[in-house]
């Protein structure tokens, strides 16, 4: 992870890039840290360093939350600050061989989340997840 821009008191919101191709040829940061926000795009799960994708979609939502889990560090934060989740995934029969994983990761937190049905940019993704995350002030 990078940072592109570094907060000041007069932009307080900063870009966190992964090195993913897609943010680079979409034009769009893996995650945006404004104030005590963190708003994480969505987030498939190629590997970024190789830009491979599994097949599996278990071994993709693993994927997915390694890259968000590094984009919320990079930012200050972590899993335990997420607020809102959303899945995005092409076949709704997916969705439930994912829950062990995703409730490890969320099962303490219950954030708020959606799943819906729709199509992705890439054929081989087969779930993509947002967060949403409130970092605590320091003390």
């Amino acid at each position: 992870m990078t940072q592109t821009t570094a907060p000041t008191a007069d932009a307080p919101r900063r870009a966190i890039l992964s090195g993913s191709t897609f943010e680079e040829r979409i034009g769009y940061a893996r995650a945006v840290v404004d104030g005590d926000w963190v708003h994480v795009s969505g987030t498939t799960g190629f590997d970024y360093t190789t830009m491979t994708i599994s097949e599996d979609v278990v071994e993709q939502a693993e994927q997915c939350l390694r890259n968000i889990g590094a984009a919320l560090t990079e930012a200050g934060s972590g899993f335990a600050d997420v607020v809102r989740v959303r899945y995005l995934l092409p076949e709704r029969a997916d969705f439930e061989p994912c829950w062990p994983v995703l409730r490890r990761c969320f099962g303490d937190i219950r954030p708020a989340a959606t799943m819906q049905v729709c199509g992705l940019a890439d054929e081989r993704m087969r779930i993509e997840i947002e967060v949403t995350a409130h970092r605590s002030p320091n003390p």
